[in-house]
């Protein structure tokens, strides 16, 4: 990609007239140079079984193209139409709920052979007219993609396929996954019970990892239908979402990203947050991070909101401030969901870029402002190389076996991550996200941790080495706890890292109301209420570990909470209960120091983000988000360069002030 791309979901199909010459005028006005089409209207371009139309996917390509603005085709698999369910009904997949039911998108068996017989046709259909239009750059391959919990027959014949290439014999099955419990021994192939009843965590686990498979397969088999066509120079993408809680929130547990996205040219993303009051970027961040991950470069949002929701209405410049935030992580595309607002159905209220009247609005109009940026910029921004020193290590495995065994309170694995992660990103710790699978840990000086419940002993012994080696170390609570098939490890816990960790534990309980922190991090006269202990409190043994905090409880005050262990040339520091973000904060501070990695953008924290990378000519470019409502001024700590949206010189040492909801970028040098 040689130019930001600047985007918009269309769908001229939805359009309660035609104003497609309008839209397209509109489009210019605000820089828009890219719209995603037709991955939603399947049933419009085949309204009866074999017979097609796609004069509405034409016609705009047609007109975009002498607007020169550039077309992302999507394959139109996710949303299937009528004919097809009441010709066969099968295809809906049954779940752990029962059978489907016609109506919502995303609600077939994405096995079932007569759904990817009339998939593929319509991919192929569709492919045969686009492919070779010059408006079209790439394709995105179905839309947030995952299993739908499809469970039903077809689903467990492959599952037991999988276990028997997997595990070899029921003989193994069995004592893997301790199924003589409650009399669950299977002693026949033929007896392998559906797994929808199941009451097993190790053996549920294990389905939600072939489920995850199911994604990785029907991906691939879509980019290979699609690369039968795609052009010299066209790539193809796909928006993968989140753990949804009324926004973009954690590691999604339906899909393995890392997994999925590895046949893909270019990783894509869907992010959606809080606004408001409520903007703190850490969402847009998170999504960032990951998603960057996914391929170690830059990457597509290819959804993300313009006003959607009510309470997602931006404030003034929020709008400008979120879609530069996207940059600052490695965005190289920012596309809204969607051009205009729809008059009916379900997302009636999910308003797009214009409002139900079609009109100029406050946010179209700021809309305009950072096309005409993102164009006059492009060359400094487009293609951001980010380095980062730390990593935060995700698993969606231990995601899966804790969902089976939830911490009190139903506090569930993406809210360890979130409670780690977002203290770093307050901190303007910049972070990449790694699997336990990785094996390039030394390209890290520090790795964070968060309740890496079922893992490998290959894998911690990975992280051990690391330390060894001189790496810096951060478990919370639950990590090292079971092995790959969720059975709890029989040496005292965190079982193989207590080798780097030096302590043990062999009881833990929910903390009460009086539980607190205290010692070398927590002395006397910290503030009220930081020091509180919640949800999950271990009691540390420690072997050769020092003791960072005690528990602060009149039963437990004998244990330690957080410990750190000099181990070879490394550190391994182990947080074995849940605290407040404050207390959160403080130990990872300490840690950061003791690893070398509080430098000058540590002098600045939340409201005031800074996100900095490389761009193609060399150059340090440095973003600065004030994510609050009122100003905040601050000391330039390095050489002298330049704001590129003011054309402002900027010099060591200078005081700036960004206004509320404001951003600086800043080229150094």
């Amino acid at each position: 990609m040689d130019h930001l791309l600047y985007g918009v979901a269309y769908y001229d199909e939805y359009m309660p007239y035609d104003r497609l010459d309008e839209d397209i005028r509109m489009m210019q006005e605000a820089g828009i140079n890219t719209v995603r089409i037709a991955e939603s209207t399947w049933s419009t371009h085949e309204p009866q079984n074999g017979v097609f139309n796609f004069s509405p996917v034409t016609r705009v390509l047609d007109a975009m193209h002498a607007a020169g603005i550039h077309v992302i085709v999507g394959t139109p698999t996710y949303a299937i139409p009528a004919w097809m369910v009441k010709e066969h009904p099968d295809v809906l997949a049954v779940t752990a709920q029962g059978e489907g039911k016609y109506g919502a998108r995303q609600i077939m068996d994405i096995t079932h052979p007569v759904y990817l017989f009339y998939a593929e046709r319509i991919i192929r259909k569709l492919m045969a007219v686009v492919h070779k239009h010059p408006a079209v750059i790439g394709y995105q391959i179905d839309n947030e993609t995952k299993h739908y919990e499809t469970a039903g027959p077809n689903v467990q014949l492959k599952f037991v396929k999988y276990m028997r290439e997997t595990y070899g014999t029921l003989e193994a099955i069995n004592h893997q996954f301790g199924l003589d419990y409650w009399s669950n021994r299977i002693d026949s192939w033929e007896d392998f019970p559906s797994m929808v009843g199941t009451i097993n965590g190790s053996l549920g686990a294990e389905f939600a990892r072939f489920q995850r498979g199911l994604v990785n397969e029907f991906l691939a088999w879509q980019i290979g239908i699609v690369g039968e066509y795609k052009q010299p120079g066209q790539f193809t993408t796909h928006n993968f979402d989140f753990e949804w809680r009324g926004h973009s929130f954690g590691v999604q547990p339906s899909v393995d990203h890392f997994a999925a996205a590895a046949p893909f040219d270019i990783a894509g993303v869907d992010i959606y947050h809080p606004s408001q009051d409520n903007l703190t970027g850490a969402e847009i961040s998170f999504g960032g991070d990951m998603t960057r991950s996914l391929k170690q470069d830059n990457y597509f949002v290819l959804e993300t909101q313009a006003q959607a929701f009510p309470e997602w209405t931006p404030y003034p410049k929020q709008l400008r401030l979120q879609a530069f935030s996207h940059l600052g992580s490695g965005a190289s595309m920012v596309a809204y969901w969607h051009w205009h607002s729809i008059h009916n159905s379900f997302e009636t209220y999910w308003k797009g870029l214009l409002s139900h009247d079609f009109l100029p609005n406050p946010v179209y109009k700021e809309a305009r402002t950072i096309g005409a940026d993102f164009k006059r910029l492009s060359d400094q921004l487009i293609g951001l190389k980010k380095t980062s020193k730390v990593a935060v290590m995700v698993s969606n495995e231990a995601l899966s076996a804790i969902e089976w065994f939830k911490l009190p309170g139903g506090v569930i694995y993406n809210d360890v991550v979130r409670w780690m992660y977002d203290e770093l990103y307050r901190m303007n710790i910049a972070c990449d996200f790694i699997q336990p699978s990785c094996t390039r840990l030394s390209d890290y000086e520090l790795i964070v941790v968060p309740a890496l419940y079922a893992v490998s002993d290959e894998a911690l012994q990975r992280l051990n080495e690391y330390v060894r080696s001189g790496g810096h170390a951060v478990y919370s609570f639950k990590s090292g706890f079971t092995d790959e098939q969720v059975k709890v490890r029989h040496s005292a816990q965190p079982g193989v890292i207590h080798e780097a960790c030096g302590v043990t534990y062999s009881h833990f309980a929910t903390p009460n109301a009086s539980a607190g922190l205290t010692g070398k991090l927590f002395p006397e006269g910290t503030e009220a209420g930081v020091h509180t202990v919640r949800t999950w409190m271990e009691m540390l043994v420690p072997d050769s570990a020092e003791v960072l905090a005690s528990y602060d409880h009149p039963q437990w005050g004998e244990y330690a909470a957080v410990t750190r262990n000099s181990f070879g040339d490394g550190t391994a520091t182990y947080i074995g209960c849940m605290t407040e973000p404050a207390a959160l904060a403080v130990i990872l501070r300490d840690t950061l120091q003791v690893a070398g990695l509080w430098g000058e953008d540590q002098q600045l924290s939340f409201p005031l983000i800074v996100k900095s990378g490389v761009n193609r000519h060399g150059s340090t470019i440095r973003y600065y988000y004030n994510y609050s409502a009122e100003s905040v001024t601050f000391q330039y700590p390095y050489g002298a360069g330049q704001e590129l949206l003011s054309g402002n010189p900027v010099a060591h040492a200078e005081e700036l002030k960004i206004e509320a909801w404001g951003v600086f970028i800043i080229s150094e040098g």
